[in-house]
């Protein structure tokens, strides 16, 4: 196995020649060479006006504590508010509202959280949300029914149920992986025995089928688990050679980026950022101060992450070259607020949700060319 997580450490280069390569890594989204023995990659921060900066190209205002959004094919975006339960629609730059999304019990960081549409979308008219109910946090899909240009949402069938919810550590990101199945984040939920327990639903990466049962292939045979030892998975993303990422909640140190494989063991709450540790997995990137970064919504662009950080408020530019992440870059820190979803639209933009704010909005970014 390889390592578990490293701190990050400032390197020995000089500091025009690190600003320089991280410029250019931003600018082009290629990355830079791998760190050499290093897994996790150290922490800069560009001022605004930077070459190779995102740029804000709209913005849309009155939404409240959103937490995912995806795109139907019209474009249309539908976004999920945490405590209202409410599926609000943006088209056009007009917010709308969808419909609320019934048997959600909002408490805490529990609510309506993650949303995916179903690969085929165009015929089956599925929308997929991970919602905190009354004795869990489970997996519902509905239909989108258009109804003469008006869309209706049907009834929510539950497709997986019994993730373990509580106040804090609810996880929550979904997502159709590169395979067709469903990649769900979920956290311990304050329960420490879990993570590291592969009957247990906590704290792990889970590979669904579309109708909930556990995908074939998966590393533990009939079992939903792709990957263990995770404390609250924020983000999941696909690089463009189908390497799966994802972002991750430390406790009051160590917020990660991990490269994440199959029966992998990411080590909560045995480590975090103890390197050297066998049968752990190092993540690529560390974050060692949680008030930097506390990343939540993760999305991949080419081989250039972005993510959305909340305590650290602001969004981190991550370049992966294969296996490896180069060092971070930071914009707009303390600009815009608490960022927890981060997404890639059809026409190219890249569009934040604010978190906290009351009232919250999305950010519309174009990415630097």
């Amino acid at each position: 196995m390889t390592l578990r997580r490293s701190a990050c450490r400032a390197t020995a280069r000089a500091a025009t020649l690190a600003v320089a390569l991280l410029l250019l890594s931003a600018c082009t989204g290629g990355g830079t060479s791998p760190p050499t023995g290093q897994p996790g990659g150290s922490a800069a921060q560009v001022a605004p006006g930077t070459a190779g900066q995102p740029t804000v190209a709209g913005r849309i205002d009155g939404l409240q504590l959103p937490w995912s959004t995806v795109y139907l094919p019209d474009g249309t975006a539908v976004i999920s508010e945490r405590d209202t339960a409410l599926l609000r629609t943006i088209k056009g730059g007009q917010l709308g509202t969808l419909g609320k999304v019934p048997g959600v019990v909002p408490g805490g960081e529990g609510g309506l959280l993650g949303l995916a549409l179903s690969p085929g979308f165009a015929t089956d008219r599925y929308l997929y949300a991970y919602f905190t109910a009354a004795a869990d946090n489970r997996i519902a899909r509905m239909r989108l029914e258009d109804r003469g240009g008006r869309l209706e949402l049907g009834v929510p069938e539950p497709v997986f149920t019994g993730i373990p919810k509580a106040g804090t550590h609810n996880g929550g990101r979904i997502r159709f992986g590169p395979d067709g199945f469903l990649y769900v984040g979920t956290g311990d939920s304050q329960r420490r025995e879990q993570p590291q327990d592969r009957t247990a639903l906590g704290g792990k990466i889970l590979r669904l089928t579309a109708d909930g049962r556990p995908a074939p292939g998966n590393p533990f045979g009939e079992n939903p688990v792709y990957s263990l030892g995770h404390r609250n998975v924020q983000g999941l993303a696909w690089d463009s050679a189908g390497r799966l990422w994802a972002s991750e909640f430390g406790p009051d140190v160590n917020d990660e980026l991990n490269l994440i494989v199959a029966g992998g063991n990411y080590g909560w709450p045995d480590v975090t950022g103890a390197p050297h540790r066998s049968g752990f997995l190092d993540a690529k990137v560390v974050w060692p101060s949680t008030a930097d970064s506390s990343p939540s919504g993760l999305e991949i662009v080419g081989n250039t992450a972005y993510l959305g950080a909340l305590r650290g408020q602001r969004l981190w530019v991550v370049p992966l070259k294969g296996e490896y992440a180069a060092d971070p870059v930071s914009y707009f820190t303390g600009r815009y607020g608490r960022i927890r979803n981060v997404s890639l639209a059809p026409d190219g933009r890249l569009w934040l949700l604010s978190n906290g704010q009351n009232p919250d909005f999305a950010l519309i970014l174009d990415l630097p060319g």
